[in-house]
């Protein structure tokens, strides 16, 4: 991110502009909604920066910008849609110490203006690092559709009202209210009688709050899919949006974590296999501990949480404390590492059953019909098993596997370093060593690439230039 967003005060701020064709009227349509305090230089100025100017919504001077008329200016728009002229500005009001915006120009402007959605108070902006001005101009128009007008005047009483508010626990006591007047209370009143009813709905709601027996703890179980933060569900969305806690695995990705809300306390649990890891008790201890303090705790698991993510022994752990939860199911992995090979797990006339194994224990392959995995149009889709590698090879072509059974690796299925490894049974653990995996990776036994969907980020051994 080049340009940092921020929201400028203006208020009886100088804001100069220099210019007076249609890219300065462009930019003098949004600074006229500030209560900046605005001079425009213009020799030849439109008809409608005349009118402002005798309404007294800006100073004119009909002559260029010169030397010292940018002096206590925050702001200088360079609009004069002249490279010289709009040099000319720029110098004029870096050397006065102004930030300066050259109409088209991102490489010489030390900020840009975004496109604006306007519901005063609230303001959206949005900013594309000047790349693609037709696409914000699209999310413009889609939010504008989206966000009602009445939207405006509940934050403008809301605002009036904040001190009012602060008679509320801070913290998730005084969410769980402002949530309830910006999105049921306060709509359902405007629509019934305007401002006076959103006012009157207000002091009725602080009221009812305030008299509320405090609302205790809980804790989500949530699966954040294999990576990809669009294959979140909507349900996984709102818990993150609204959690106090967040206590996540490691191989949560940065984007899905950044989906949580800003002010939620993040917690790394650091779990992966084989190497260093937080305790499955401490971890316990930190969801009931915080449940208990009263915090909506999401506990997000990678991929879903009910395959292979010792959910159990942590629902065992709040319920001997008589904690509510609930469980809000992800895309496992193996579906999404599939969906990457053009496959389905299952399909007519090859295989009616699919078996979903872990490869961090094993001690626990003892236990498994190893002859039946083996069975020529078996699938198996293994976790977290290229340690095991060796061991699970050995074991099928023991039992009667074939060599040629075609094996697949897909390591960090759904996101963008996503890679595929198409190998054999024969070849299984020489080239998953010989690729390097790094990340987590799904192993399917009897399953291959689809081609030629699988042929762009397909890796074979021959092809190790692609690591």
């Amino acid at each position: 991110m080049q340009h940092f967003p921020i929201f400028l005060d203006l208020n009886a701020r100088r804001v100069v502009l220099s210019g007076g064709g249609e890219a300065a009227l462009a930019k003098l349509r949004l600074l006229l909604k500030t209560s900046a305090r605005i001079t425009v230089f213009a020799p030849a100025p439109a008809p409608e920066i005349t009118d402002w100017a005798a309404a007294g919504r800006l100073t004119l001077h009909r002559r260029a910008i010169a030397p010292g008329d940018a002096l206590c200016a925050v702001l200088v728009y360079a609009a004069d849609e002249d490279a010289a002229l709009d040099a000319r500005t720029a110098e004029i009001g870096r050397a006065e110490g102004a930030l300066v915006n050259i109409v088209d120009n991102l490489s010489d402007s030390a900020f840009i203006t975004p496109a604006i959605v306007d519901r005063d108070p609230v303001t959206v902006a949005i900013g594309t690092e000047g790349a693609a001005p037709v696409l914000a101009r699209r999310i413009k128009a889609e939010l504008e559709e989206r966000l009602p007008v009445s939207l405006g005047p509940l934050a403008r009483i809301g605002k009036g009202f904040r001190k009012m508010a602060e008679h509320l626990p801070f913290g998730r006591a005084r969410r769980d209210f402002w949530a309830d007047y910006y999105f049921d209370a306060g709509p359902r009143a405007m629509d019934q009688g305007g401002e006076d009813a959103a006012q009157a709905a207000l002091d009725d709601l602080l009221v009812r709050h305030l008299s509320a027996s405090p609302s205790g703890g809980r804790v989500d179980f949530v699966g954040a899919g294999p990576g990809d933060p669009e294959l979140l569900t909507l349900k996984a969305r709102k818990a993150l949006d609204e959690a106090d806690v967040v206590i996540h695995d490691r191989l949560v990705s940065p984007g899905i974590l950044e989906l949580a809300r800003r002010e939620a306390l993040m917690i790394d649990a650091g779990k992966h296999g084989f190497g260093k890891a937080m305790a499955q008790d401490e971890i316990n201890t930190l969801i009931v501990e915080h449940a208990q303090a009263g915090a909506h705790v999401v506990r997000l698991k990678g991929g879903d949480p009910m395959i292979f993510g010792r959910l159990d022994e942590e629902i065992d752990a709040i319920a001997a404390h008589d904690l509510p939860y609930s469980i809000i199911p992800g895309i496992t992995a193996a579906a999404a590492a599939c969906a990457s090979l053009g496959q389905s797990l299952t399909k007519r006339g090859r295989n009616s059953q699919i078996r979903f194994l872990t490869g961090h224990d094993t001690k626990g392959f003892a236990d498994h019909d190893w002859r039946a995995l083996a069975a020529p149009g078996e699938v198996t889709a293994i976790y977290m098993g290229k340690r095991a590698a060796r061991f699970i090879q050995g074991r099928l072509l023991m039992h009667g596997g074939v060599p040629e059974t075609p094996v697949t690796v897909v390591e960090n299925a759904s996101r963008p370093d996503q890679r595929i490894l198409e190998t054999t049974l024969a070849r299984m653990e020489p080239d998953m060593e010989q690729a390097g995996l790094s990340g987590p990776a799904l192993t399917f036994i009897g399953l291959a690439p689809r081609h030629p969907q699988a042929e762009l980020h397909r890796l074979t051994p021959h092809r190790q230039e692609a690591l």
